[in-house]
Formats: C-alpha cells, sequence, structure tokens
C-alpha cells in the first residue's frame, strides 16, 4: 500500500480579493437569484468554483465566506448562490424540483461574465452537494469538475425513506426548519429544543403540532412508495448523462455513506465519458455529516475518559484537498493527484489512512457470521454467540415483544442534526426487546472493510413491522462501539415500489443493508450484532398496523422471533481484508 503523500504544489494567495454582494442572476422564468461573487482583485480572467445551497451564502454555519475568500486569494472566481426562495433570492423554495435548470442557467450566465476563463467546477456538501449532481446531465460544456462531500443522488432511498423507513429526525426535522413558512436551520435553534414532539401520531400532523404546516412534509408523507412523486426529483439519476470527474468525499458515519458509495461505483462504469469513468476519486473520513473541516468523532471522544480515539491523522486539511482537485482540473496543474489510486479511506481502530486500487476490495473475502442461542439472546446478559460456523440442528428461536410505544432509542450522545458523540451502545443492550449476538475475544485482528448486511429470518404477529441490526465493537473494557446500523420495514422487502405485508407467524427473509465500514477489530476484541425492531427517533416507529402510512395514531404491540436453525441460517455478512 501506498502511504499518503503531501504535495506542496497548491496555487498560493497571492491575490488580494473584491467581493460583489447580492448579484441577482435572472433565471428563465425570471426570478431573479441573490449570488455573491469573490474574486482576485486583479486584470484576467479565472477558473470559477460555483456553490448553490439554501442555508444562506453569508451564514457562519456554513463558512461560504471564508471559502470565497480562501479560493479568490489563489486566484479563482468564487461564486455562491442562494437557491431559489431561500434568503435573499426570489421564488418559492419547494426541494429538488428547480435545482437542475436553476443550475445550469447559472452556469450559463457564468460563462457570459468578464471574469471568466472557460472552467467551472463545483463544491458542496449535503443539500448543496446534491444541488451540483441535479444540473450536471444537463451537459454544460464549462463544467469541468465537482467535489460532493456527504451526499447523494437518490435521496428518496438515502434520505427520507431508507430501506422503507422514514428517516423521521433527520428528514422531519429538516423539512420543518428549512421549508416552512417559518424557515430556519437546525443551528439557529437552542439545542435539543427543536419544537418538534417526534412520539406525535399521525404523522401527517406533525408539523402542525410542532406549529406550522409544510407543503412538501405532507407531501413526501403521502409518498413513502417510489412512485411518479419521485421521477426527476431525487430518483432514476441519469449517470450516463454526466461527464465530469467527480471527487466523492463521504464519512463512515454520515447518513449518505450508502448512497455516495453508489454514486461512486456506478460514475466509474456508467459515466458519460471515458474520462470521466477513469477519473472518480473517493475518500471516505471518519466522521459525521457535518464534515466541514473533517471533524472526526474521535476528536469528541467516545467512552469514559475519550476510550475510543481516531488519532490526529483522522483530519486531514479539506481546504487543502479541494484546492489540489480544482488547481489539477481548473488550472492544469500537474500536482500528481490524479495518478494516485482513486480510493483514500480512514481505518478506524487501527486510525490509519490508507490507498486502494478500488471500491469495494477486491481482495474481500466475504464471510458470514451465524447467530446462535438456546432462544435466550435477549440483552447483553443473554446467551447469543456469533461465530463462523453455520447451524447444525434446530436451534430455538429467540422472541422478543417490540412496543411502538416503548421504542429502543437512538443510542447518540445527542441527536442534534445528525450523529455527534457516539455513546457506549450497553445503554440499549440491556433491554430485553435487543437481542445480542457476540463473537468469543478474538485471538487476531480481524479488518472488517467494505459493504454489510444481515440476513435476517423472521416472523410477527403484526401486518408490517421493522427489523434492526448494528454491528458493534466491543472493547475488553467492555465498551460497546458503534460501528454501523441497518433497519428494514417489512412491506418492503421485496419491492419499493409495490409494497405488501407480511402474514400472522410466517417466516420471512430479509436483507438489512448496514451501508459499509472500515474497521480493525483487534486482538481481545469482541464482535457483536444487535437484532430489534427500532431506532428511535432517527427512524419512526413503525406501528405494526399494516395501515396506510402516516395517517392515524393507532400501534398495537408485535410478537417477533428470530430464526436461526439450519434451515433458517440468520448471520451478518463481513467483508474481511486479509492481513
Amino acid at each position: 500500500m501506498r502511504v499518503i503523500s503531501k504535495n506542496s504544489r497548491l496555487s498560493q494567495p497571492t491575490h488580494k480579493v473584491k467581493v460583489a454582494v447580492n448579484v441577482k442572476v435572472p433565471m428563465r422564468d425570471g426570478v431573479k437569484l441573490a449570488t455573491d461573487i469573490y474574486q482576485p482583485d486583479a486584470e484576467g480572467r479565472f477558473p470559477t468554483i460555483l456553490v448553490r445551497l439554501p442555508y444562506g451564502k453569508t451564514e457562519a454555519y456554513c463558512e461560504m465566506p471564508a471559502f470565497g475568500w480562501y479560493f479568490a486569494k489563489r486566484g479563482y472566481v468564487f461564486v455562491v448562490q442562494d437557491v431559489r426562495g431561500k434568503y435573499d433570492s426570489e421564488g418559492i423554495f419547494y426541494p429538488f424540483v428547480n435545482e437542475p435548470d436553476d443550475g445550469y442557467v447559472t452556469q450559463k450566465w457564468i460563462a457570459t461574465q468578464p471574469w471568466f476563463n472557460g472552467k467551472i467546477g463545483t463544491f458542496g456538501m449535503s443539500y448543496y452537494g446534491y444541488t451540483q449532481w441535479a444540473s450536471a446531465p444537463l451537459r454544460n460544456p464549462n463544467l469541468k469538475a465537482m467535489i460532493t462531500l456527504v451526499t447523494a443522488t437518490d435521496l428518496y432511498e438515502e434520505w427520507f425513506y431508507i430501506n422503507g423507513t422514514f428517516n423521521l429526525y433527520a428528514a422531519l426535522g429538516w423539512m420543518y426548519l428549512c421549508c416552512g413558512a417559518k424557515a430556519m436551520l437546525f443551528h439557529d435553534v437552542e439545542p435539543g429544543l427543536i419544537p418538534i414532539n417526534w412520539t406525535h401520531l399521525p404523522l401527517i400532523t406533525a408539523d402542525e403540532v410542532a406549529g406550522q404546516a409544510v407543503k412538501c412534509y405532507k407531501d413526501i408523507i403521502k409518498h413513502p412508495n417510489r412512485d411518479s412523486y419521485w421521477k426527476g426529483k431525487t430518483s432514476d439519476y441519469p449517470f450516463d448523462q454526466v461527464a465530469v470527474p467527480v471527487l466523492h468525499i463521504a464519512g463512515w458515519y454520515d447518513i449518505f455513506l450508502r448512497g455516495q458509495l453508489k454514486d461512486y461505483v456506478v460514475m466509474n462504469n456508467r459515466a458519460a465519458t471515458t474520462e470521466a469513468r477513469r477519473n472518480q476519486k473517493l475518500i471516505v473520513a471518519a466522521c459525521h455529516h457535518e464534515i466541514a473541516g473533517f471533524k472526526p468523532l474521535g476528536e469528541r471522544g467516545f467512552g469514559p475518559g475519550k476510550d475510543i480515539d481516531f488519532g490526529p491523522n483522522a483530519d486531514p486539511d479539506l481546504n487543502a484537498i479541494c484546492l489540489r482537485w480544482f488547481d489539477y482540473w481548473l488550472k492544469g496543474i500537474d500536482n500528481g493527484i490524479i495518478d494516485e489510486p482513486p480510493v483514500r479511506i480512514f481505518i478506524m481502530g487501527e486510525t490509519v489512512w490508507r490507498y486502494e486500487n478500488e471500491w469495494p476490495l477486491a481482495r474481500t473475502r466475504y464471510t458470514k457470521y451465524y447467530f446462535h442461542s438456546d432462544g435466550r439472546a435477549n440483552s447483553m446478559y443473554g446467551d447469543g454467540t456469533l461465530n463462523t460456523k453455520a447451524p447444525e440442528t434446530s436451534e430455538p428461536p429467540d422472541t422478543y415483544v417490540y412496543d411502538p410505544n416503548d421504542p429502543i432509542p437512538f443510542a447518540a450522545e445527542d441527536l442534534g442534526y445528525f450523529i455527534t458523540t457516539l455513546k457506549d451502545q450497553r445503554i440499549i443492550e440491556k433491554r430485553d426487546d435487543v437481542l445480542v449476538y457476540t463473537t468469543p475475544p478474538l485471538k487476531d485482528a480481524v479488518e472488517v472493510t467494505g459493504p454489510l448486511s444481515v440476513k435476517l429470518y423472521a416472523s410477527s404477529t403484526a401486518k408490517d413491522t421493522d427489523f434492526t441490526a448494528k454491528l458493534v465493537n466491543v472493547h475488553p473494557h467492555g465498551h460497546a462501539q458503534h460501528i454501523q446500523e441497518g433497519i428494514i420495514r417489512s412491506r418492503y422487502r421485496e419491492s419499493r415500489e409495490n409494497p405488501s405485508l407480511i402474514e400472522l407467524g410466517k417466516v420471512y427473509e430479509y436483507t438489512i443493508d448496514l451501508w459499509a465500514t472500515s474497521n480493525l477489530f483487534k486482538t481481545g476484541q469482541k464482535i457483536r450484532v444487535e437484532v430489534s425492531s427500532s431506532n428511535f427517533p432517527r427512524f419512526d416507529r413503525n406501528p405494526n398496523t399494516g395501515h396506510e402510512f402516516g395517517m392515524d395514531a393507532e400501534t398495537v404491540p408485535a410478537t417477533q422471533k428470530i430464526y436461526h436453525d439450519k434451515k433458517h441460517p440468520s448471520h451478518i455478512l463481513l467483508p474481511i481484508i486479509p492481513r
């Protein structure tokens, strides 16, 4: 493996900067979008970096003025625009709908400016990562490179309805605070005082109970299936129409991780040109959604006395990474970036960065770790075990009761907007409605790097219910470190377009996608899997009734059985990397 070298060939801050504020850029329908322009205070034409966001082009939270000055000093024009209907821009904001054409028209406007040299790069995270994807298929000839951070193209599957479950905290919270008439941002709200009652049912009126009706929220609640509502917004993305190199920057604990990894793989195979296909790059850091500055989770520590620390190398220089990408594609500086392996990942546990030639790794040995018990795997005190030996006998199933009125809480230090500091998972592993399967202490280190999934054989007394799974690293002192998790709604087990309810007591096979990770389980540590039926309020509670989604307040408990016998070999599939 190659070590990561620091390349000093970066554009230097040699320019003074001038700023034009609230320049009105007209769209096709006459709506004008407010745009700030940071540019070198010098004669000549310069490459341009475009950012389009709904969070305020001057808000300290997004640091756009800081980015503007940083890039303008180094010979770029930095253009940042409030999207339609937000802050200083005219029009009405409705997520996703106007971003393709508004972005394309803005790019055409840039091409008419006297300071423009013919090359545009786009940059942004989350929603303003998505705005890049939205306009890219329109193929503006001046668009030469993109940097997408913690975002994805398929926001139906990766943002709103993850494996069929509603991404309650992030989706409802975002729409309420960003899309309503009294729009604000999470960072404008005192922590813990977001005015939403997460337990309120029916979900269709949760916005009103919090104080305002939000049209896009209600529309999304009415469309839990992947139907015509989602066409042209966040699904069926035309990768084969995108012809630019993309630097994909993701986080192991980001909610868009799975979608971003898919985007990277698909662009490698389906991008419109050979150059674009050959020049996709991927960086995955040990961080969550608030990636600006790469604030790794280990900085905050988890567990008593910062037992788990990702170390000083976990936090690379985001500015330098982005500058190096744009220097190559927009200025033609031969800085070596194109010759490096395309994938760069942070290995948690080992706390090192490593280059790879592909994702997933070609040398992966996918290994099944099977669930075992004598029927009493309930809680960390139960008899659940985990090993690579398939069940040969009729082991009794494990049983628990999932009560929607007493759901398993999302075990994070605080929900904030996304995961910040992760709690010791033993706070939920003490519950009898959590099944726990654990290996003995490892005799040799095990590296798990790649996509994760759980194959679960389960029955329920409900017509519809959820199943969750979580991968955990148990340290010798007992600390149970969250690695990755997943969930599935039973009615969507086969199709997002055509859901179907389940029969009482019938055993179904479920595949729970746990996204991906890279973690070294060290000698003496244990690999653990948790299984349950809720993760609240990160995801909505399944009421178990089978009724139309989001429309009533009825709930019923459900008795769940997890099978792990010869006929039903429930297991987690781990991507083991030989060492």
